[in-house]
């Protein structure tokens, strides 16, 4: 029973994380393409950015249900603290996916789409902001008692480091959703998103940059892991992987390449995953709860293993085989269809 109080809850912290990574990578471009959908010059090509996402947006959200879900089952205690210490984050995300799940229905049946196609773009930046505000305020550390009860104030996850990490987030899925549209597009709307995938690129590069050097300033913990053996090595390792990738992803968008920009943004955002999974662990709450404090009873979490691990591989296969289905280019013939 020890071992499995010990392995369990480091079996579902890889899970939790599997599920935030497919949800940030496959949500992430559609927030992304939302964003981008306010630059749109035309309604054309707005229409053409809209029909991208029709049918495999509703299924890529799915990942973050499943995750709440997860998280409130095998690590109860720190998703009631999560929930009491970003409370206006979180509202301000889900205020982002309503708005922008209701524009999307409604701009198909108004005859003037000006306001809902600003809703659906507005809503795309909310959610994607909400994400950074609670993701920063997660790794900024939340202030709780000895019980593991959040203690802090409402306003505790607003400082600078959590602005950071929102608006690069922000980068991040901008980045994401414009090598998607490359994939997707053709023409000068492809070669328009070409030119924001470079922006966008940059300037996530630098925030990740800002990030990484602000980290170990303002936090005294990050600090101390960072710099000791072996993690020393680790993170040093990498940026410089990061930045090769950054390179390669600036190759392939300025040979106009098709499908390998996405290809190398995704590697991107996993390498990201991997440097937060080895900055957080074993903490849920970085610095305040272990998983092992706030895992479920063993006997719970072997439960939710055997219904969750059989329901893994059949989403993945789900969204797998709806890329598959809705696969090719989206032009201007096939808006409205």
């Amino acid at each position: 029973m020890e071992t499995l109080s010990y392995l369990l809850p480091q079996v579902w912290f890889g899970i939790l994380a599997l599920f935030l990574f497919l949800y940030v990578m496959l949500d992430g471009f559609d927030l992304g393409v939302g964003i981008l959908s306010l630059t749109s010059s035309s309604e054309e090509r707005r229409g053409i950015l809209m029909t991208s996402l029709s049918n495999i947006w509703d299924a890529n959200e799915t990942w973050l249900i499943l995750m709440g879900g997860s998280l409130f089952g095998a690590f109860p205690l720190a998703y009631s603290t999560i929930l009491n210490a970003l409370y206006i984050p979180i509202f301000i995300m889900l205020f982002g996916f309503v708005f922008r799940a209701v524009a999307f229905e409604f701009r198909e049946r108004a005859n003037r789409k000006f306001f809902w196609n600003f809703a659906f773009g507005a809503g795309s930046f909310l959610a994607a902001l909400g994400q950074g505000f609670a993701l920063g305020g997660v790794l900024a550390g939340i202030e709780v008692d000895a019980a593991g009860h959040f203690v802090g104030t409402t306003w505790d996850w607003f400082n600078l480091p959590s602005v950071l990490v929102a608006l690069t987030l922000i980068q991040g899925y901008v980045l994401i959703g414009s090598t998607y549209l490359v994939w997707r597009t053709e023409g000068e709307l492809q070669a328009t998103h070409f030119r924001t995938a470079k922006l966008a690129a940059i300037t996530t590069l630098v925030g990740a940059i800002v990030i990484t050097i602000a980290t170990p300033i303002f936090y005294e913990s990050a600090r101390s892991r960072l710099f000791d053996p072996p993690f020393v090595y680790i993170f040093a390792l990498i940026p410089l992987l990061g930045i090769g990738l950054v390179a390669l992803l600036w190759r392939s968008l300025s040979q106009k390449q098709d499908g390998t920009p996405l290809i190398w943004t995704i590697l991107i955002f996993l390498l990201t995953f991997l440097g937060l999974a080895l900055v957080v662990f074993p903490y849920i709450i970085p610095r305040s709860i272990t998983i092992y404090e706030a895992a479920a009873d063993p006997s719970s979490l072997t439960i939710m293993i055997i219904f969750i691990g059989a329901l893994i591989p059949v989403m993945l296969f789900y969204n797998l085989y709806q890329y598959f289905v809705f696969r090719g280019k989206i032009t201007s013939g096939s808006y409205g269809e």
